[in-house]
């Protein structure tokens, strides 16, 4: 069966593993995903991950982050842009989730970036998701 929208499932599948306080979460690989795992491994949001090459695909393993009360890190994931409603934004008006809590995650020209780092490039894109 065909996925519509792969990042929506990744983000599921890590929403749902964090409110089970599962330690990690296996998503199937796609460039795409491997830059959205390396932007909430820069800022923090997870622990750690790493990518199986098992057969064709492979699959990315997410390694989750929780406080020493064994809250999860990532309080929410949002989808933003999906496959039949698309959100740009110009290098000036890069959303800011939470006051500055959160992160934007874009895909731009530059490759898919946060929001700061997008603001730091100078380039606006397509807003995924937001992480906080």
């Amino acid at each position: 069966m065909t996925m519509t929208d792969p990042i929506a499932d990744m983000l599921t599948r890590i929403r749902n593993a964090s409110r089970a306080k599962r330690r990690k979460v296996d998503i199937p690989a796609s460039n795409a995903k491997k830059a959205i795992a390396s932007v909430l491994l820069r800022h923090k949001f997870i622990g750690d991950f790493k990518v199986i090459e098992d057969g064709p695909q492979g699959t990315i393993q997410i390694h989750l982050k929780y406080t020493s009360r064994e809250e999860s890190v990532i309080v929410g994931l949002k989808r933003v842009s999906t496959p039949g409603r698309r959100v740009y934004v110009g290098k000036d008006e890069i959303p800011r989730v939470r006051g500055g809590l959160g992160t934007a995650i874009l895909s731009t020209s530059r490759g898919i970036l946060a929001g700061r780092e997008s603001e730091k490039e100078g380039v606006g894109g397509e807003v995924l998701c937001y992480v906080w």
